[in-house]
């Protein structure tokens, strides 16, 4: 913290300095300028001129040139050009060099204070601390996780309302088995970050543990709020997958499990949850290498519709696809087909995804596009065929019925 502050100092220091700057230049300035009026004679040279133009025009009017009356006009548009560059030469009086020298410290004591209080208010100050703390506890010999959490407490009563104390103090009440303390750190952070769907299924999954795996009116309303902000967030599922089990639904568990693998990131919880897979599968009698990724997707009827059967070469192809109902991921699942295999009924599944990312295994619903193209081209082209189905649910396949889509419209 010291180098930091000594950073903020220099840098205070500077911008003081460029505010006295002025200050120091005030005196010769002041000097300058009286000189400069001093010697000003702008004034004198505009009278030379006036007397001259005049005397001009008098010699004009003796000589008969111009008339009385034009004689006066030329006059008064003299004396008024003469008024106007003298008013324009006028100065205010010039002021003392030390005027306004007040505002200076004013304005130098201003910058300092609103320095001070935004960084108490913008600033990373406490997060500096935790910093602190984590480098002071891993760089003493004697250093251990009971005393990091012991250092921990400390900053969250100095700081409560820094979110990123509770987020560390979370996993550290759950690395020492204190699953209570861990659901009051989780629920502090909840309060400062807000109901987030990954911090409510945290805190679920907490709670359902510390139930003995009991589906307490607690955690299912957590369940329920989750579900409704986003209803394949992993952790959720694998709570959800876990209660199944307990219960003897290895099915559900097996679907649940699926649907969480396709959404962690994580390679060891992956693992995990692929473990528990393999576990409800043997406990259904089923084999785990012939069942594992493929029984979790939609069965698709795919026809043509008659008025456009002569629009559709026999050998064009036909791409199936699944996609998130929001449009926003790569296609889920994909399978092709030609035209001369309509009608045909297809299953789309995890194993036909695009991208380890973006599988069907991870959707409640989607939307099943069916699209007919001569060129063979995955890229929609002018005068392809396409039907589509909105709202198609995800399941296991055994149990799934099968969804109709016809290929009824050309894409312009």
């Amino acid at each position: 913290m010291t180098p930091l502050w000594i950073g903020f100092a220099v840098l205070l220091a500077l911008a003081l300095w460029f505010l006295v700057l002025p200050l120091r230049q005030s005196r010769r300035l002041h000097d300058t300028l009286a000189e400069d009026e001093a010697n000003d004679t702008a004034a004198e040279q505009n009278v030379a001129i006036f007397k001259r133009r005049m005397a001009s025009l008098d010699a004009a009017r003796e000589r008969g040139d111009i008339g009385e009356a034009q004689y006066e006009e030329d006059r008064l548009e003299l004396e008024r050009s003469l008024l106007d560059d003298t008013r324009r030469l006028s100065h205010r009086p010039l002021g003392k060099a030390t005027a306004g020298r007040i505002a200076v410290p004013l304005v130098m004591v201003g910058v300092v204070l609103a320095s001070v209080l935004w960084y108490q208010q913008q600033g990373a100050e406490g997060d500096l601390a935790l910093y602190a703390v984590q480098q002071e506890v891993q760089n003493d010999p004697e250093g251990s996780l009971a005393t990091y959490l012991e250092r921990m407490e400390a900053q969250a009563e100095r700081q409560p309302n820094n979110p990123n104390v509770w987020g560390e103090l979370f996993p550290l009440y759950r690395q020492t088995n204190q699953p209570e303390k861990a659901a009051d750190a989780l629920e502090h952070l909840i309060e400062l970050e807000g109901r987030e769907a990954p911090l409510l299924a945290q805190l679920a999954q907490i709670r359902f543990f510390m139930a003995d795996r009991e589906l307490t009116d607690e955690v299912q309303s957590l369940v329920d709020e989750i579900r409704q902000k986003d209803p394949r967030e992993p952790t959720m599922l694998g709570v959800m997958g876990i209660h199944a089990f307990e219960n003897g639904d290895y099915e559900a568990a097996i679907d649940r499990w699926r649907r969480a693998v396709a959404n962690v990131q994580n390679p060891d919880t992956v693992e995990s949850l692929k473990q528990g897979i393999e576990v409800a599968q043997q406990r259904l009698g089923i084999e785990p290498d012939a069942a594992d990724g493929a029984g979790h997707g939609v069965s698709v009827k795919v026809a043509l519709d008659d008025s456009l059967r002569d629009q559709a070469p026999d050998n064009a192809t036909v791409f199936i696809t699944a996609r998130d109902l929001e449009g926003e991921k790569p296609p889920l699942a994909v399978v092709r087909t030609t035209v001369s295999a309509l009608p045909e009924t297809v299953t789309l599944s995890e194993n036909d995804a695009m991208s380890p990312q973006a599988s069907i295994a991870g959707e409640d619903s989607v939307r099943l596009v069916v699209r007919v193209s001569p060129s063979g081209q995955a890229t929609p082209q002018p005068g392809d065929l396409f039907g589509d189905v909105d709202n198609v649910s995800v399941g296991a396949l055994e149990d799934s019925d099968t969804v109709d889509v016809t290929v009824n419209r050309v894409f312009k």
